[in-house]
């Protein structure tokens, strides 16, 4: 792992026509926005926008000026989406040939002569290690990226990868809603193995959905607005923070006051009761 990735990682799912359709001025202003509050490090995926986001913020980052290391672009590929690129059904592709294309591609639509972290989207059954290793060391040893993970892969299939070559990263759905990678022996396999885990979705369901578990927690999270003087959304940003696998939350947000309020994180460490009370109320009873 060489690639030092800011506290919180922008991703920029949402940035393109799969949602807000920024203009290339809006991207570039936004860039400038979270280098200034720290967050300096974009997450991408080839699929996003249906294969459009990555080239639209490519164009924006090259008219933003930003020096290209002082920022950090993670890219994922290994998704093929029906109806595109003469793909005729959903499928997942990881053999050498195909993972070297996907990376040149995005590098292209980028505008950047590396990626600082590239991951294998989602898991295939058909995925062969062997393959995956090749194209990892040839783009390596290339420049063309400069660390390797995986995205939403257990730790049965990450130990398959891991077989041939290094994981760095595994970006997985982690929230207080959603903590399951805490029993079932995901973030412990990343501890053991040093790979840093990153959250996508780490809000979870609390703002999305009225179930008794969102009631419980908005309660709870009421309370400790109060306590701590800042919005839900930071505390449960913290809460993820606190883990020891040291979790970098993806935030998918646009909204500069939001991305400015991000910083506050720095200074907020949540009680080891309000840790556990957040849980207890995610998961609906106390701990055994």
């Amino acid at each position: 792992m060489k690639t030092n990735l800011s506290p919180v990682i922008s991703g920029t799912m949402n940035w393109g026509v799969w949602d807000k359709n920024l203009s290339t001025f809006d991207m570039s202003n936004l860039m400038h926005v979270c280098v200034e509050n720290g967050i300096t490090t974009f997450d991408h995926a080839d699929i996003y926008g249906g294969y459009t986001t990555e080239a639209e913020f490519g164009k924006a980052f090259a008219e933003s000026k930003i020096d290209r290391s002082s920022v950090q672009f993670i890219s994922k590929c290994g998704i093929a989406l029906p109806n595109l690129r003469d793909n005729k059904i959903k499928h997942y592709n990881y053999s050498t040939a195909y993972i070297i294309w996907s990376v040149e591609n995005s590098l292209k639509n980028l505008h950047t002569d590396y990626l600082d972290v590239l991951l294998l989207h989602r898991p295939s059954p058909l995925m062969q290690s062997e393959e995956i290793a090749e194209a990892v060391e040839k783009l390596k040893s290339e420049g063309k990226i400069i660390d390797f993970g995986l995205s939403n892969f257990t730790p049965s299939q990450t130990d398959l990868i891991l077989k041939n070559t290094e994981v760095d990263y595994n970006q997985i759905q982690f929230s207080a809603t959603n903590c399951e990678a805490m029993t079932n022996g995901s973030l412990d396999h990343m501890q053991t193995h040093n790979i840093r885990p990153m959250a996508w979705n780490p809000l979870g369901s609390v703002f999305r959905e009225n179930s008794d578990q969102t009631k419980r927690m908005k309660t709870l999270l009421a309370d400790l607005v109060a306590k701590y003087h800042v919005g839900s959304d930071l505390i449960l940003l913290a809460w993820i923070l606190q883990h020891p696998a040291k979790v970098i939350p993806v935030a998918g947000t646009v909204n500069v006051a939001r991305i400015q309020y991000l910083k506050k994180l720095e200074e907020l460490k949540l009680d080891l009761e309000d840790w556990f009370a957040i849980w207890t109320a995610s998961v609906g009873n106390e701990v055994d």
